[in-house]
């Protein structure tokens, strides 16, 4: 354990950091080896300067060697998980970032080198029915070193689950910072710590939900026996998910609550607040707030890989000079994710706080404008064009949240609406790939790109034009929006928050719509020309007539040529 005291440039294939820092730190470590594998990086412990926000103090993770890498993750005094890392490279710099408060912070930082593809038998999983046990690899023989494995339990709806360590030993220390178990009330291990153990013993966990998950993690020394473990469900009591509803969209946050469940709570329909108490609810059979996403006290977290919206209601009663009832809050989220569609209610074990999760999505759609002045769109569909005319492309975020930008990252042309093997790059990974290709500078909501009409060589009438968009927080000056073009190397994890794609179509050259004209006309006109019996007896006629005379004309020519031959050329003698 060691290393300088601000920042470092670390080489080994493995290292502990017991850091130390002050006031006014900003300190870079960049971990670099020349191999093939990838880095996991682990902060056992961290503790930062009470009170201290992200903005003013945080530890950043980038994945790769400088901090011009995109941004892999954030641990700041909120951070209510044990970070565990992982590079998509073999490098990561990660900068601790101290405010001004006279403070000694303190950090425990391991990482490795490994890889990937190498699994540990025994190690995590999925765990889904009611009851279960599972074992720390190689128990009741020692671990082995560098492991970190985690198992997902998921039981029925409407069930808590109680798991039950019923042998444990791991390597004893006063902040579990050597070999520990964490064990998180969700699916997740970013958010939910209920707790982190190590040493000898037999804890116990309960969950507020359906769903918890249980890392182990163990450095390079000093293996003990692990541990085995069994969980439980148990049925929730009281109003759950149909009482409670979130939904989340590109605008606006919407919470329902019924007044049943907040009857069962002690409370009635007056009790409510947001954070701003001025959003009042709509109040019918239920108890509705809608608002829009960046109003009534919501707050905003950027997590590198996502934008979470964050608001409270508050539950307390009204009227009263004193209460003997529990406060309440109910936390809703919006996270916005390309995957969709997670809810997650519950009550925790106290009864004193209700979390709300929901997966949104943004609302993005594609048109063509006629100049670039991107104030008139077409609406026709075909969109008929000239080969080789400039068309004007604008995608457009549709949401309240002023503080997001829009990035075009690639855009690929296809004769099929399903874009199957025949495509044609026009933009990848913010990289023009055609000649006429011309971005604009990122502005608001609307990414912006021109290019000029072209046709695929079988002669496809139609081109169709498929986008992925990137979203990211504006106030993020290191968000993958910013960085414009960038290799394929450098893409293994991008920090844009949200990915979608949309399409526009079809294209088809102008000469495609005057043949379908000349067709129609053609056809329109055979059908008016169409003879009736009477007039097609008298053309019979006609026509043998013709014919006739056209034989006798070619025969008396023939007979001519023949009494002729041999004196083609002769001139003809005066009279």
């Amino acid at each position: 354990v060691g290393g300088p005291r601000c920042g470092a440039s670390l080489h080994e294939q493995n290292k502990a950091l017991r850091i130390e820092l002050n006031a006014n730190a900003n300190c870079a470590w960049q971990i670099q080896r020349n191999t093939n594998q990838t880095v996991r990086l682990v902060f056992s412990h961290f503790k930062f300067a009470p009170s201290s926000s992200c903005e003013t103090e945080s530890i950043k993770i980038y994945d790769g060697p400088s901090t011009n890498s995109p941004l892999l993750g954030q641990v700041c005094n909120d951070t209510d998980a044990v970070p565990v890392l992982q590079s998509s490279s073999d490098s990561l710099t990660f900068i601790i970032t101290t405010n001004s408060v006279a403070f000694t912070r303190n950090f425990f930082v391991f990482y490795y080198y490994f890889s990937p593809e190498t699994r540990l038998e025994n190690c995590g999983g999925q765990l889904t029915g009611p009851n279960g046990t599972f074992t720390s690899p190689n128990y009741p023989a020692a671990y082995p070193a560098f492991t970190y494995c985690v198992w997902h339990i998921q039981t029925a709806k409407n069930s808590k689950i109680k798991l039950q360590f019923q042998d444990f030993f791991l390597e004893l220390d006063k902040n579990c910072q050597f070999d520990f178990a964490a064990v998180y009330d969700g699916l997740t291990t970013n958010t939910g710590l209920i707790g982190k153990v190590c040493g000898v013993a037999q804890p116990k966990f309960e969950s507020s939900s359906n769903v918890m998950t249980v890392a182990l993690f163990t450095d390079y020394a000093n293996s003990y026996r692990g541990f085995s473990a069994q969980y439980t469900s148990v049925p929730l009591p009281g109003p759950v998910e149909p009482d409670t509803l979130l939904t989340c969209s590109s605008d606006s946050m919407k919470i329902v609550l019924s007044k049943s469940y907040l009857a069962s709570l002690g409370y009635k329909e007056t009790d409510l607040q947001l954070r701003d108490p001025s959003c009042s609810p709509v109040i019918t059979n239920s108890v509705i707030f809608s608002f829009p996403l960046a109003s009534c006290g919501t707050t905003k977290k950027d997590d590198g890989q996502s934008i979470t919206y964050t608001n409270i209601i508050s539950l307390s009663p009204t009227g009263n000079i004193i209460t003997r009832q529990k406060s309440v809050q109910i936390i809703a989220k919006c996270k916005m994710e390309n995957n969709s569609t997670l809810e997650v209610i519950y009550v925790t074990k106290s009864n004193i706080v209700q979390n709300t999760t929901a997966v949104g999505r943004y609302n993005v759609s594609m048109s063509f404008y006629d100049s670039d002045s991107f104030s008139k769109p077409i609406h026709q569909s075909p969109y008929y064009v000239d080969l080789n005319q400039t068309l004007f492309a604008q995608v457009s975020l549709h949401s309240t949240d002023p503080n997001l930008s829009v990035f075009v990252d690639t855009c690929i042309a296809s004769p099929q609406p399903d874009f199957g093997s025949l495509t044609y790059d026009l933009i990848r990974s913010g990289c023009n790939k055609d000649d006429t290709v011309v971005t604009y500078p990122p502005l608001e909501h609307y990414g912006r790109f021109k290019f000029n009409a072209f046709r695929f060589l079988q002669r496809s009438p139609s081109v169709y034009l498929q986008c992925d968009i990137l979203i990211c927080d504006s106030k993020n000056a290191n968000s993958r929006c910013t960085e414009g073009c960038i290799s394929r190397q450098k893409r293994a994890i991008s920090s844009y928050m949200w990915k979608t794609k949309t399409v526009v179509g079809p294209i088809r050259l102008k000469r495609n719509l005057r043949s379908a004209h000349n067709s129609e006309s053609l056809a329109k006109a055979d059908a008016e020309d169409t003879p009736n019996p009477q007039q097609y007896s008298f053309y019979t006629l006609s026509f043998v007539v013709l014919i006739s005379n056209i034989i006798i004309v070619v025969a008396v020519i023939l007979k001519y040529h023949k009494r002729q031959a041999g004196y083609g050329y002769q001139k003809i003698p005066n009279s």
